[in-house]
C-alpha cells in the first residue's frame, strides 16, 4: 500500500496522488455516502492538497478539532508570518492568536470547498470549527462562542462543532433555532444520539415558528466509532484473564460497528413520520450521521474496518489521512450498514448480559474526549503564550 496522503502530512500534502479510475473512495458516492477528511493545515490548503482530494477522490468536506490544530500550528512553519502580523497589530493574547490562525485556515478551506457547497445546493461542502473544549460544561458560553465564531469566519459552508455533553444538548437546540449549522461531536451513545436528534428537530421547529428558513440549516451528528472497540476490548481482555468466556471473547472488535448499525436504525425512525414530514415540507434537511474516529487502532483488525462496514445513504465518513490512503488502495464498497442488523442487536445484548455496560463505556469516552481535546488545546495555547511567534518559526 502506498501511503501518499499519510506520508504527505509532513510535507504539507504536496505529493498527494490518487487513481481516479476504480477509486473506491469515489465509489462510496454511488452508495450515497460522503467522504470528508479529518485533517487540516495551512500547507495542505495552499499547496493544493485539499483541491486534489476534491477532484480525484470526490472529497466533500473537512473536519478539524483542537488536536488537529495543535499538530498543525505547533509544527507548521507556515504560520509564522500570520503570528508575527497579529502581534504587530497588538494581538498578544494566546487564545486570540490561536483563533486568528484557525479562522484563517477554516476560511481558506471553506473557499476551496465552496464550489462543492454550491453544486450540492448547501447539502455538503463543509468545514467544521470547534468551540473551545473549555466550555464543554457551559451552555450559555458555548452558544455565545459558537455565534461569535460563525460570525468571525463569515462563510456559509462552515459548521460549528459542539460536543454532545449535557450542557451541549440545549446549546445545539438554541443554535439550530438561530440558524447556525452545527456539527455535534463526541457522540458515542445511541440514547444520547436520540437526544441530539431531538435537539435538532426542536431547534428547527423553533426556527420555523419564528419565520426562519430551515432550508438554510444543515447539521451532522458525529458518532465516534473505533474508540468504543478500544475501550470495550480492554474490558473484555481484563475479564478473560480471570474467566474463560468464549461468548465474551467473540465480541472483540464487533461492538463499535454494532452500536453504529443500531444508531442508524434509530436515525431512520427519527427522520420519518408526521413530525419530520412537517419540517421537510418547509424545506428542512435531515441531520446526517457522520462516522468519526474511523481509523483502526488495533493492528489485528482491518485498516479499513470502520469504513467498509459503515456504508449507507445519507451518511458521512470523516477519514484520517492514513485510513483514506488505505481505503483508496484496497477498500471494498457495498451498502453494508444495514446488513445483519439482527446480529448487531445480538452483540449489544450479549455485551449487556456479560456485565459490561455500554452506557458506562460511552459516558467515559465523552469525558476522555473532552479531557484530551482540552489537554491539546491547553498545550497549544501554552506554547503560544510563552513563546509567541517563535513557537512556530
Amino acid at each position: 500500500m502506498t501511503n501518499t496522503l499519510a506520508n504527505g502530512m509532513t510535507a504539507d500534502m504536496k505529493n498527494v496522488k490518487s487513481k481516479v479510475t476504480g477509486n473506491p473512495l469515489r465509489s462510496l458516492r454511488d452508495c450515497g455516502q460522503a467522504i470528508w477528511v479529518d485533517f487540516l493545515s495551512r500547507g495542505f490548503i495552499v499547496e493544493g492538497g485539499l483541491q486534489r482530494l476534491i477532484e480525484e477522490d470526490g472529497l466533500t468536506g473537512v473536519t478539524s478539532n483542537p488536536t488537529i490544530f495543535d499538530k498543525a500550528i505547533a509544527g507548521g512553519k507556515e504560520y509564522g508570518a500570520s503570528l508575527r502580523g497579529a502581534e504587530q497589530e497588538g494581538i498578544k493574547d494566546a487564545v486570540a492568536l490561536y483563533e486568528r490562525l484557525a479562522i484563517e485556515d477554516i476560511q481558506r478551506a471553506a473557499d476551496v470547498l465552496r464550489p462543492v457547497y454550491e453544486a450540492e445546493q448547501g447539502r455538503d461542502g463543509y468545514v467544521s470549527l470547534e468551540v473551545s473544549p473549555r466550555l464543554a460544561a457551559k451552555t450559555d458560553a458555548t452558544v455565545a462562542e459558537a455565534l461569535r465564531l460563525a460570525k468571525a469566519v463569515g462563510r456559509d459552508n462552515v459548521m460549528i462543532k459542539v460536543p454532545a455533553t449535557p450542557a451541549g444538548l440545549p446549546a445545539i437546540r438554541e443554535l439550530t433555532a438561530g440558524g447556525i449549522k452545527v456539527n455535534i461531536t463526541l457522540l458515542f451513545s445511541q440514547s444520547v444520539y436520540e437526544e441530539v436528534a431531538e435537539a435538532y428537530l426542536s431547534g428547527l421547529e423553533r426556527l420555523v415558528a419564528g419565520g426562519g428558513d430551515p432550508a438554510k440549516v444543515s447539521s451532522v451528528a458525529s458518532f465516534f466509532v473505533s474508540r468504543i472497540d478500544t475501550l470495550v476490548d480492554k474490558q473484555i481482555e481484563e475479564r478473560l484473564r480471570s474467566e474463560k468466556n468464549e461468548m465474551l471473547a467473540g465480541l472483540r472488535g464487533k461492538v463499535a460497528i454494532a452500536n453504529a448499525k443500531l444508531a442508524y436504525q434509530r436515525y431512520k425512525r427519527i427522520f420519518n413520520g408526521p413530525r419530520w414530514d412537517a419540517l421537510r415540507r418547509k424545506g428542512a434537511r435531515i441531520q446526517r450521521l457522520l462516522w468519526a474516529s474511523t481509523g483502526t487502532k488495533n493492528p489485528a483488525y482491518s485498516d479499513v474496518l470502520y469504513v467498509e462496514e459503515l456504508i449507507a445513504a445519507d451518511t458521512v465518513n470523516t477519514l484520517p489521512p492514513a485510513t483514506m490512503d488505505a481505503f483508496r488502495d484496497h477498500g471494498q464498497v457495498r451498502p453494508s450498514l444495514e446488513e445483519n442488523v439482527a446480529d448487531a442487536e445480538r452483540v449489544m445484548a450479549t455485551l449487556d448480559r456479560s456485565g459490561i455496560s455500554i452506557d458506562a463505556v460511552t459516558a467515559r469516552l465523552v469525558e476522555d474526549g473532552v479531557r484530551q481535546f482540552s489537554t491539546d488545546f491547553d498545550k497549544l495555547i501554552g506554547a503560544l503564550e510563552h513563546k509567541g511567534a517563535a513557537a512556530i518559526r
